[in-house]
C-alpha cells in the first residue's frame, strides 16, 4: 500500500512541476491533482462450487478535456482506488505525450484470476461491465488489457456491453481478437514502441543497436517481445530476468532458446543453475539497461552503481525520484515509463479509429504509423529535455500535460 501511496503522490509531485514550468496556475494543478470521477463496485459473482463471491472494481476517469478517457483494466489480487487513480493520471501523460485525443483513464478489480476458472473470470469480466456501463462506451471512456486481462477478456466484456446496449460496439474496447474488430499488432505494440524509443535513445547517443550490450529486466509480455525485437536487430542481450532469478552472459544469451522454455508467466531462469540476483542484474556492465518488470527498482540505493549510459523504461515507475535525479547527475539519458511505454495506448487508439471507421489496415500500416507517431512524440520530448535544462523524464510530463491543461482552459472549467 506504502509504495501506491508513492506512486500517487510521487506523480502528484511532478504534475505540479510540470505544470508550473509551463506557465499554468495553482487552479490547474488543482484540477488535474485528482481524476474528475472514480467509480468503485461490488461485483457479485456465482462460482463454480454454487458460492457466490462479491469482488471489489474500479474505473477512473482522470480528465476528459480533450476527448474520452482510455485505459486499461487490471485483474490482481493487489488493485487499490489509489493505484488506479495514479495510473490513469499516467494514461493523461501517455495519450498526450503521443498526441492522441484522449484524456487518462483506468480500471480494475481485486481478484487473483490465476486461482479462477475461465467461467468464473467470464462470469466476473461480464459483471465488471454491467457495474460500470453508466460511464464507459466509445465516446466516453474505452477499456483496453493491462495486467492479466487479455483478448478474450476484452470480447466477454464487448460482448456483455454491445447486449446491454442493442448493438454491436466494436470501438467500446480495445485489445480486442481480430475476428471481433481487433487491429493488426497490438499484441507486439506496446514492445515494439519501446524498441523504437530505444532505437532514438542510442542514436542520440552514438550508439549503434548492433553488437550493444543489453539488458533486459523482466521477462513477461514486454520483456520478451523485446528480447526477441533486439535479437533480430542484432544487439546483444546479455542479461534477462523474472521473479525467481537472473542470467547472464558477457557474449549475448540464445533468446530464441530461451523464449522457446518460457513458461506461461515468462519463467525460464529456473531451468539454470548458474544465476545471478535481479540487483546483481541491474548493476551489469553494458550499454543499455530496460527495466520492464515491476516497480521501484532502482532506487537512491543502488542508482549509483547502474553501468548503462541509457536506461529505457518498460515497466511502470521502475526508477524512484531519487534515483532519477541520481542518474541523471552522472550522466544517463533516461526515458521515462510514459514515454517508452507509450506504444500499447496509441495502436489502441489506432483499433478504435479503425472501428469507427469500419475500415481496417494491414500490419504494414500499423507499424509504420507507431513508428512515425513514437519517433515524433520522442524527439518532441528530446528537444524540451534539452531546450530547457531538463531531465527527460520531467519533459515527458511537461509535454503530457501541455494539451489536457490547454483543453481545460479553452472549455473554462479554469
Amino acid at each position: 500500500m506504502e509504495e501506491n501511496l508513492n506512486l500517487f503522490t510521487s506523480t502528484q509531485a511532478i504534475i505540479q512541476e510540470a505544470l508550473s514550468k509551463l506557465g499554468f496556475n495553482d487552479e490547474m494543478y488543482e484540477l488535474l491533482k485528482e481524476p474528475l470521477r472514480v467509480l468503485k463496485v461490488r461485483i457479485p459473482v456465482r462460482m463454480d462450487d454454487g458460492t457466490v463471491k462479491v469482488f471489489t472494481g474500479y474505473r477512473s476517469q482522470h480528465n476528459d478535456a480533450v476527448g474520452p478517457t482510455k485505459g486499461g483494466v487490471r485483474f490482481h489480487p493487489e488493485v487499490n482506488e489509489d493505484e488506479v487513480k495514479a495510473l490513469s493520471m499516467w494514461m493523461t501523460l501517455k495519450c498526450g505525450i503521443v498526441g492522441l485525443p484522449y484524456g487518462g483513464g483506468k480500471g480494475g478489480i481485486e481478484c487473483d484470476p490465476r486461482t479462477m476458472s475461465m467461467n468464473e473470470i467470464e462470469r466476473l469480466s461480464r459483471g465488471y461491465v454491467r457495474a460500470i456501463s453508466q460511464i464507459v462506451g466509445p465516446t466516453k471512456d474505452i477499456p483496453a488489457p493491462d495486467v492479466y486481462t487479455n483478448s478474450q477478456i476484452m470480447a466477454w466484456m464487448m460482448d456483455e456491453y454491445s447486449r446491454l446496449r442493442e448493438n454491436d460496439s466494436p470501438g467500446f474496447i480495445t485489445g480486442k481478437p481480430l475476428v471481433l474488430g481487433g487491429s493488426e499488432g497490438r499484441e507486439k505494440a506496446t514492445a515494439q514502441g519501446v524498441t523504437i524509443c530505444i532505437e532514438e535513445a542510442a542514436k542520440k547517443r552514438g550508439i549503434n543497436l548492433k553488437g550493444a550490450r543489453i539488458v533486459i529486466q523482466g521477462f513477461g509480455n514486454a520483456g520478451s517481445f523485446l528480447a526477441k525485437f533486439l535479437h533480430d536487430s542484432g544487439a546483444k542481450v546479455i542479461g534477462i530476468s523474472d521473479a525467481y532469478g537472473a542470467l547472464h552472459d558477457p557474449d549475448g544469451l540464445d533468446i530464441d532458446y530461451l523464449l522457446d522454455r518460457r513458461d506461461s508467466f515468462g519463467t525460464v531462469t529456473t531451468l539454470f543453475e548458474n544465476t545471478i540476483t535481479n540487483k546483481e542484474l541491474l548493476e551489469l556492465d553494458c550499454d543499455i539497461l530496460v527495466p520492464a518488470a515491476i516497480s521501484n527498482q532502482i532506487t537512491a540505493d543502488n542508482a549509483h552503481n547502474v553501468k548503462a549510459s541509457i536506461i529505457v523504461e518498460a515497466a511502470n515507475g521502475p526508477t524512484t525520484m531519487e534515483a532519477t535525479k541520481i542518474l541523471t547527475d552522472n550522466g544517463v539519458l533516461l526515458v521515462p515509463d510514459v514515454l517508452a511505454s507509450a506504444g500499447g495506448v496509441t495502436v489502441s487508439y489506432f483499433e478504435w479509429v479503425q472501428n469507427n471507421q469500419g475500415y481496417y489496415w494491414s500490419e504494414d500500416e500499423v507499424n509504420e504509423k507507431l513508428q512515425k507517431k513514437l519517433v515524433e512524440s520522442f524527439n518532441n520530448v528530446y528537444s524540451t529535455a534539452e531546450a530547457r535544462n531538463i531531465n527527460m523524464r520531467l519533459a515527458a510530463y511537461m509535454v503530457g500535460l501541455r494539451n489536457t491543461a490547454e483543453a481545460s482552459k479553452f472549455r473554462g472549467w479554469v
